[in-house]
Formats: C-alpha cells, structure tokens, sequence
C-alpha cells in the first residue's frame, strides 16, 4: 500500500496544456527529470495528490505515470511510491575545494574555544523550557534590537561581569561581532566619518570591513601598556577600535592611564571609541579587568559576543551604543537582515537568567587555566630559551622566537608539515616594525581535552627542529 506521507509531497510541473493535459503532464516530468531537479530514487507524490493539485483526474496521473514508467523514468509498482529511476549519462558535478588549513590534525589556532565544551545540556534544557512556554507572537518578525529576554538578561549579565553600564533600550543584538563592526562602520560611515584608527597588530579582517564600508583605515601602534593614545590626534581619525581589556593579538591590557586618555582624547576630538570585548571573561591571575565603556557610555560603543564563551556557530552578538547612535544602528540592521535567529536568543537568554551561563564560563575559565599552566611549563621543560608573552588572560599566548633561527614563515611551513596550525604574528602586523620581534600565537583553548596534550607535544617537537 502507497505511504500515506507521499500523498502529502508538493511537485513544482513547469506544465503546458496546449499540446494536451496528458502529454504536457508527461513532458513536465521527463524535462524534470533529464534537467536534474528530480534525482534518481526522488519520491513523486501519490497519483490521487497529484491529481487533486493540479486539478485534473486522477486516471490522467496513472497513466502519465505509466508512461514513463515504460520509457524508463519511472519506477511504478502496485502498492508503493513512484520513484524516479532514469539516471543521465552525464550528470554535472560539482567541484568542492575545501579550505587548505580548514581541519589541521592539531588545531592550535587562536580565537576559538573549544567546541567539544559546548554546555549541551544546559543548552537543550534552557531550549525546551522556551519551547514549552514561549508565546505564539514571540516566531514573528520581532523587535529588530533583539528579543526583549534577551537585552534584559544581557544588561544584568553585562552590568554585573563586565562592568557595563547599558540598559535594554540601548542594547542591539546582532550576528556576532562581525556583523557588530559592520554595522558600526556602516552607521558611522553614513553619519560623515572618513577615518577609522585600529590598533597595530590586529585581526586584518576588521581593517578590511571597516574599509568595505567606505571608512579610511590608520594604524596605531601598541606597547606593552596597550594602544599609543599620544598618537592618536595625528591619524585624523572619527572613531578609534580596540581590545583594551586583552589586547588582540599581543595580549597586553590597556593601563589605567591609557584608558583615561583615551576617553579624554574622544571628548576633545568628538570621537567614538569602538570596545571590542571579545575574551573579557577569560582572567585567570586575578579578577577581570572590567569595561572601557564604564568610563563614559556615551562616547564608547560596547560590543561583545558568545562566540569565545560558547561557540562562534551561535553568531550571537550585541552592541552596547550611545544615545545618539542607537536608532541609527537599527536602521542600519533592520535594512540588513530584520534581526537575529529568535530561538537562540532566547535560549542564551534562559541560559543567563537560571545561571547556567555563568557556570558554564566559570568552568571553562579552570579549564583554560590548566591549559595554560600545561602549556608554560611544556615550554619550560623544552625550550626554556622561548619567551611566552600575553597576560594570564584570554584564549591565546605568544611564543617569542629567538632573534636568530628559523623565521616565522619557516615555522609555519613546517607546522603545516606536522598538521599544526597556529599563526604568526606577521600576519597581523598592518605598518611590520623594521626591527620587530618575531612570534608566533598559540589558541590553546581550540583542541578538544583529549586532544590537548598530544597536540603539545606536537607543538614543542616543532619548535625543537634546528
């Protein structure tokens, strides 16, 4: 007996009646099927469904069916689905190229978490309970700031972690900080900004959204109490990006003074500051150093995500902005997209609010320690020549090269050799100092835990070769 279930299947016939209903059905399908959009083994509905979509007798789709059936198609018998059986003789194929460094053997590349630690649980409860409860009107189009859960959640969450002085209304959430930067640059872009500063290094990705939005991109350099704020007036700069609480990628965080000049250096200019809190959660010698944005929220836009906290696949992000800026920037996401997937905003929102979330980070934060402390001391037991560098924060450390030896290339080279991937400092330098120091940066928060140790060994086996 024919599955009750294919009676419910839609077929899309591109259908010509001129030539006779019959005839039209079956050249419908035949092209249908020699173009590819019908595959071998694909499922027809059930000729009475069929019939009662197009409006036609059902004894006109059996004997289409027939038909084709003869001529190969096809495959019809009594009492089961109709399923297409021709096979072309040249079927197009499509060529995928993965990326080259996508799946290294030992992954120690920075700015990822380790996925394996995803709180899946606390996730499939927190989902379940907003399945179970969550209003009908909540799967529409929504507000385009976010969910109102979830801005609630985050400004108590933000306020009380991060120091963040925000409230709902001037909270955005968006897809992760990517669409964060991309939306501010469009916004300041269109407000008459020319001129973004970024730090030097940093993630050339940012310098290439901020100039895909029109924005001039000046680099200023860093030292070890983070961003060069005396340089900052003769880069004739609107808006200023940086990662005061961990400096990415070099590590160092923004010094009491320097945060203090920064502001001022806003004020006078009638700048804006872009915060980029990406791994803030992450201290492991003391408490975290709490939020720029803190000093004057007026002059600082706040972004973060839970893409280092939970996954980078959530694509969950916000924007903490000024007063003035706030309808403008969403403008600019509702243009965009018309907001942020709902269920996981919600879901992170129930997350936050049964304190799920923060027991999730405050493990992973132990977690992160050990590996760090694994990891120096890996270090200290085969090359103790090496200097690690960055603060006991975040996801990633420098490993400092000696002046004399391999250079970074060469290290990478051969890490790709051995399947290790990890970056070198070269690549995120945008004006490279003549005499810069040579480094390469080390996520050790990226393997899965079963993963880590060998991975170690990888590492300082690659760092032992002459």
């Amino acid at each position: 007996m024919v599955s009750d279930w294919s009676s419910g299947l839609d077929l899309f016939l591109d259908l010509d009646r001129s030539g006779g209903l019959r005839n039209g059905i079956e050249h419908a399908l035949r092209e249908a099927i020699r173009g590819g959009r019908l595959t071998r083994g694909a499922i027809l509905p059930s000729s009475r469904s069929l019939a009662r979509d197009l409006g036609v007798a059902r004894g006109t789709i059996s004997a289409a069916y027939d038909q084709l059936a003869a001529e190969g198609y096809l495959d019809v018998r009594q009492g089961t689905v109709a399923r297409v059986r021709w096979l072309p003789r040249h079927r197009p194929s499509v060529t995928y190229s993965p990326e080259p460094t996508a799946h290294p053997r030992w992954d120690l590349r920075p700015g990822r978490p380790e996925s394996a630690s995803f709180p899946r649980k606390a996730w499939a409860r927190a989902h379940h309970q907003v399945m179970s409860h969550a209003p009908d009107e909540v799967f529409g189009y929504g507000d385009v700031r976010g969910s109102a859960e979830l801005r609630y959640a985050l400004t108590d969450y933000l306020g009380r972690a991060r120091g963040v002085d925000t409230d709902p209304a001037r909270l955005l959430v968006c897809n992760g900080f990517t669409q964060a930067l991309t939306l501010i640059c469009g916004t300041l872009r269109a407000a008459g900004a020319t001129t973004l500063a970024v730090e030097d290094p940093s993630a050339r990705r940012y310098r290439q959204l901020a100039e895909t939005a029109g924005l001039s991109v000046v680099a200023v350099p860093c030292d070890e109490d983070g961003l060069r704020i005396d340089l900052l007036p003769r880069s004739g700069a609107s808006a200023v990006l940086v990662t005061p609480a961990h400096q990415y990628p070099l590590g160092v965080t923004m010094s009491a003074a320097r945060r203090i000049a920064l502001v001022e250096w806003a004020r006078r200019h009638q700048a804006l500051i872009i915060e980029d809190d990406y791994d803030g959660e992450f201290r492991y010698d003391r408490q975290p150093v709490g939020a720029l944005q803190q000093l004057d929220p007026e002059c600082v836009i706040y972004a973060g995500s839970a893409s280092k906290t939970l996954a980078p696949g959530l694509r969950l992000g916000w924007i903490s902005s000024p007063t003035a800026l706030g309808e403008a920037l969403r403008t600019v996401k509702q243009h965009l997209d018309r907001g942020t997937s709902i269920l996981e905003q919600l879901t992170f929102a129930e997350l936050i609010a049964t304190g799920a979330f923060d027991q999730h980070v405050r493990r992973m934060r132990a977690s992160y320690r050990r590996r760090l402390d694994d990891l120096r001391n890996a270090l200290a037991a085969s090359r103790p020549d090496l200097h690690l560098a960055g603060i006991s924060a975040g996801l990633h450390v420098l490993i400092y090269l000696p002046e004399r030896g391999p250079s970074e290339q060469q290290i990478q080279t051969r890490a790709a050799k051995l399947s290790i991937g990890l970056h070198t400092l070269a690549s995120y330098w945008h004006s490279p100092p003549e005499a810069g120091a040579k480094a390469i940066i080390i996520g050790y928060a990226t393997p899965a835990s079963h993963a880590y140790h060998p991975a170690l060994s990888a590492l300082t086996h690659l760092l032992a070769m002459n």
